[in-house]
Order: C-alpha cells, then structure tokens, then sequence
C-alpha cells in the first residue's frame, strides 16, 4: 500500500513539475509572444488594421525574379479577414492555459506511439490555414457563384481546408492517412477515399488540391501523374501548395526520414525555388503554371507560440498541352 501511494506521490510531483517546466518556457518567449490582455488586444487590433510587417512580409514577392513565364502568372495576395479571423482564434486559443497544459501533456505520452498529426486529431488541435475564400477564388478565377462537380482533397487533414474549398462542389471528396483525421472529415460528411483508391473511382475531379503535401510523401513525381490522369480533360485543375524552402521528409513510426524519391530544388529565395519548381518538377509531370501566389501556411499555436507560420508557394496548374500519362 505504501509502495502505491510513494508511486502516486513521485506521479504527482512529476505532473506539477513539467507544469512549472511549460509555465517557465512559455514565460522566456513573452518579449515575441505576449500574453497580457493588453498586449493581445494590440494584436488583434495591428491585424484588423493590416498593418503589421510581420504580415505584410508572408505575402511579399519581387515578380521580376521570377522566371520570364512565370512573372505574368503571380497573383498578390493580402491579408484577408479570414485570415485574420483565423489569426485571432489562435491567440485567443493559446491563452486557455489548461487546454493547451493537457494538450501538451498527451502529447507527450503519445508522441513515442502515434504520428503527430494522429496526436493533433485525436486532441482537436492544430487546425491549419492555407488560403482562404476570396483567395480561392481569384487564383481560380471563378466567381462566387461559381459551382462545380466534384473536389479531391489529398492529405485533407481535420477538413478545415477542405471546407473553404468545397462550399464550390457538390460532392466533396478526401484522403487522409490518419485514423483521427479520418473521424474528423467523416463528421464533416465528406467521402473519404484510401490513399490507394482515390485513382481508381472509374470518375474524374474537375479540382485536386494537394496541399503541403508534395514534400511528406514517398513518390511524389508519381503522385503528380496520378493527379493528373485523374482531373477532367481540359478544364481540371490542381491546386497545390508547397513549403519554401522546400525540404522533402515522411513521418515513417513517429521518426522523419529522407523519402523514397527526393526532390531537389534548385535556388535559395523564395522566387527561385518557385521557379524551380515551375520548370523542373512540374513541367516534367506534365503540368504547367496557370497562377501562382505566396501565402502564409498558418497553425493554431501551442503552449509556446499564438501561432506557427511557414512561407507557401500555392501553384494552379493545368495539364500540359500533348502530355500523355
């Protein structure tokens, strides 16, 4: 009996330990990331008026380093008030210090288990921003009524994404490798299809967004010519994002490694590397550029950070005339 209570005692004290240690750590980021109510309320009010450099650097490009075709193709973006909704949900979020304490905590246990993005689902966190309405619709240059048939979400995560994008298709199809995610984009009412069956339907996708993904998988110039023997003829698109600097690695038992095929990509900037990609990996999957944007891949933020960023170059392609697969 005193054996259990000694056990339960050293659990206890290692619990109220590893509090103290995420109350001391989040305590250094402060100078960056404040977490006064007056500090917060300044934010959100630097978001609302846009003018953060911060911001306004997730979305800067110099178009005349771009490659020659590709310079009439760039599309600014802004910062949007979907984005800036998004922005103020993760501030307020990182502030419910209890959540984000037991979020840390789980994860921790089961970070030597399970993936993180399984950890991310089954917790309900770490919901992703890519793009939002209005900016969807620019880079496909529809309009808001605009209405097409089906959609294609590849690595669609807790669906989050893929709801800004499906509102404009009546069937709205995902994959997703994650059992936690699959929960998620089930609740949705989304179909979710295998990551070995979405090529084989017997129908094609009028969209295919293939977001952040191209740089996690195994295959990825395979995967670009699955995607694209799956779009209809003609007027399918793919919508893809990419992380600049692009660096390829999978999440192989909870460990990164370096993918099967490992795309290099040529350039430092973020305008030579897009040019890379554009001339180099696409157009040898038999794609071509028909827009391209720089936007922030935003994530809810944690015990440490309001929020995480990563820099996004996001393509709309277009089969190539003549390609065949």
């Amino acid at each position: 009996m005193c054996h259990l209570q000694l056990r339960t005692l050293i659990f206890v004290a290692w619990v109220l330990g590893y509090i103290a240690f995420l109350l001391s750590v989040r305590r250094m980021w402060t100078g960056k990331y404040v977490r006064s109510p007056l500090a917060r309320s300044l934010l959100m009010s630097m978001l609302s008026d846009g003018d953060a450099a911060e911001t306004q650097e997730w979305y800067r490009c110099s178009p005349d380093l771009l490659g020659e075709s590709l310079q009439p193709l760039f599309v600014q973006s802004n910062l949007d008030s979907d984005t800036q909704n998004f922005l103020k949900r993760s501030v307020e979020k990182s502030t419910w210090l209890f959540t984000q304490f037991y979020h840390s905590f789980v994860a921790t246990i089961l970070s030597p288990l399970v993936s993180r993005t399984s950890i991310n689902g089954f917790l309900g966190r770490g919901s992703m921003f890519v793009l939002s309405s209005e900016q969807f619709q620019r880079l496909l240059r529809i309009e808001p009524d605009w209405m097409a048939e089906r959609l294609l979400d590849l690595g669609a995560g807790d669906g989050g994404v893929t709801e800004v994008m499906g509102a404009y298709f009546r069937e709205v199809y995902a994959t997703e490798v994650s059992v936690p995610m699959k929960w998620h984009l089930q609740r949705r009412n989304y179909k979710v299809l295998s990551v070995d069956e979405w090529q084989q339907t017997g129908f094609q996708y009028d969209v295919v967004s293939c977001l952040n993904l191209l740089d996690r998988c195994e295959d990825p110039l395979r995967l670009l010519l699955d995607i694209r023997s799956s779009l209809v003829a003609v007027t399918g698109r793919l919508l893809l994002a990419a992380v600049i600097p692009f660096q390829p690695y999978v999440e192989v038992g909870g460990r990164w490694q370096r993918p099967k095929e490992y795309l290099k990509v040529k350039g430092k900037t973020w305008e030579e590397q897009v040019t890379a990609l554009s001339s180099e990996v696409f157009r040898r999957a038999g794609f071509e550029v028909e827009a391209v944007t720089r936007l922030p891949y935003l994530c809810e933020g944690d015990t440490y950070n309001d929020y995480y960023v990563l820099d996004d170059a996001v393509f709309v392609l277009k089969a190539s005339e003549g390609s065949s697969v």
